[in-house]
């Protein structure tokens, strides 16, 4: 897995290839840690390049979500493969975060959420 990071507008965008799964989400854990740390007030998840994510990769999300609600953070993700996405609706996840097709579409409503 591998996490590459830059701001557009404002939004931190995290653009993730690879797999997330037992071996890979401590890695991604601590990414998005710091940046919970950081209060990082708008983030988005990109993965187009996410070949697959199991129960450990959900849960390392499910973690940050929970952090980022403590100080406002906003989280959207997008461009989710059919194989990634159904593990989210499976779980009914995609009821929980923002899941949005593409990256203009994503930063598009999390400038909107922004203060």
């Amino acid at each position: 897995m591998e996490v590459v990071e830059k701001i557009d507008e404002g939004i931190l965008i995290l653009t993730v290839s690879g797999e997330i799964d037992l071996n890979q989400s401590p890695a991604l854990r601590t990414t998005l840690r710091a940046k919970a740390a950081a209060k990082t007030p708008c983030l988005l998840l990109d993965f187009s390049a996410v070949l697959y994510i199991d129960s450990s990769g959900l849960a390392t999300l499910i973690e940050y979500y929970q952090s980022a609600r403590a100080f406002s953070g906003k989280l959207a993700l997008c461009s989710l493969a059919p194989r990634v996405r159904s593990s989210f609706d499976l779980v009914r996840l995609s009821e929980v975060f923002s899941i949005f097709p593409d990256q203009a579409s994503a930063r598009k409503a999390l400038a909107r959420s922004s203060p």
